[in-house]
């Protein structure tokens, strides 16, 4: 194993895409076993790929692509406005709001983070919002779509840990919710002692927010139709993607009437170079997952672990601790597959519930995200609005810190975590 890890940090290290230093490494195992022939490995990548739940990941790319041509982002983001612009610190209200619809159209923390900075960088800029904390916001808010349905990750996540998708997409329900309202909490405290208010700002009407909302109507539906389809069993997470999609489709073109063929072109030319880079991941990871479990690693590491510890929760929280490390260095997408296999084993062992860690891996990882030295959100957002690195972390501190605290109650009150999915799926 020593050598496929190796292996694997060096090509890293002179540059080589992800998705060939986790293949060619996963081939290193093959070619220096005496009992594995190389036609295992062939064979592994293509088991991976007649995978029928990995299909809701190419539907839920292609779905939120859709939607972001469908105009479904503009009356998000017309309707965010309206409910909260009037509060302190309104337009960075106005980012968590709108990350929080976002997650359940396009399931993908970078995307995103790099739509609001284009759209509410700007204009919170102009308003006198410092740069730092513009780009605090934007990137943290993003997390949300790490556990608000339908997040890629936790399809992921599912798949490969064999974790039930559907109790998942419950169970990340309350988080995002929580999550929103600590950042709330937090840009309000930071906005009241920045003056960072809209002059001549009031709360909405009724009139005025039921308007907003109505013309969101599609948008804001849509999570909540995900969510019964897939309790009342009309369909599985695999094929409630491809409902996304045509919902996607009847609403840009009979809705809103603005998805035109060039449109949808462009949709389906950025959901195919996304999909090719997502998918390509996750067929080279199908050798590494078999090595981890034909070398045992999970078991060693249980051990280590069980050893040392014996509080179930104390385990958990030692394990989440190396999944913040690891996310700082790597993107939530690898380490998903790569150590879910390795851990999903020993908190089973431990007797804690696979769909609570599953909530609390894929916030830390994709926190990874927001956080130096390699987070994809950080530079996105950082290089959009042309923010030094210090200046975001120095920003974010408050906002880190406050995520970290709510990954912390959510860790030992598990039934926030659980009572939504238990309720529904009668448990």
């Amino acid at each position: 194993m020593l050598l496929i890890i190796i292996v694997f940090f060096v090509l890293l290290l002179v540059g080589a895409p992800v998705a060939f230093a986790i293949g060619v490494s996963g081939f290193m195992f093959f070619l220096t076993s005496d009992i594995m022939p190389l036609s295992i490995g062939v064979q592994k990548i293509a088991a991976v790929s007649q995978s029928f739940p990995l299909l809701a990941v190419p539907f839920f790319v292609l779905a939120g692509h859709l939607m972001n041509e469908s105009d479904i982002t503009d009356r998000l983001f017309k309707f965010s406005r309206v409910a909260v612009a009037w509060m302190a610190g309104g337009l960075a209200q106005v980012s968590i709001i709108l990350s929080t619809l976002m997650g359940g159209v396009s399931g993908s923390a970078v995307a995103d983070a790099a739509m609001e900075a284009r759209i509410l960088g700007p204009q919170m800029l102009s308003q006198g919002y410092s740069k730092g904390f513009t780009a605090a916001v934007i990137a943290l808010s993003s997390l949300i779509t790490a556990t608000i349905p339908p997040s890629i990750g936790l399809i992921l996540y599912g798949y490969v840990g064999q974790v039930s998708i559907g109790r998942l997409f419950m169970a990340g329900i309350v988080p995002g919710i929580l999550m929103m309202l600590v950042l709330m909490v937090t840009t309000y405290i930071i906005a009241k002692k920045r003056n960072y208010i809209s002059e001549g700002a009031e709360k909405p009407t009724a009139k005025a927010l039921g308007q907003a909302a109505w013309d969101a109507k599609w948008a804001l539906l849509f999570p909540v139709l995900l969510i019964a389809s897939i309790r009342g069993g009309l369909f599985t997470p695999s094929e409630v993607g491809a409902f996304a999609v045509v919902y996607s489709l009847i609403v840009g073109i009979f809705g809103h009437k603005v998805l035109t063929f060039e449109k949808i072109k462009t949709a389906f030319s950025h959901a195919v170079a996304d999909i090719g880079l997502i998918m390509l991941i996750i067929l080279m990871s199908g050798m590494i997952g078999f090595a981890i479990i034909f070398l045992q690693m999970p078991q060693d590491l249980s051990k280590f672990l069980l050893e040392g510890l014996t509080n179930p929760y104390a385990i958990v929280a030692v394990i989440l601790a190396i999944l913040f490390v690891a996310g700082l260095f790597f993107e939530s997408t690898i380490l998903v597959l790569l150590l879910t296999p390795i851990f999903v084993p020993i908190i089973k062992q431990l007797g804690f519930d696979p769909v609570h860690f599953g909530i609390l891996m894929m916030t830390i990882v994709t926190f990874g995200s927001m956080t130096p030295p390699v987070g994809v959100a950080m530079y996105t957002v950082c290089s959009l609005l042309n923010v030094k690195i210090e200046e975001y972390v120095k920003e974010a501190l408050p906002f880190m810190l406050a995520i970290l605290g709510l990954v912390a109650v959510l860790l030992f009150l598990p039934e926030v975590v659980l009572f939504l999915p238990n309720l529904v799926f009668n448990r």
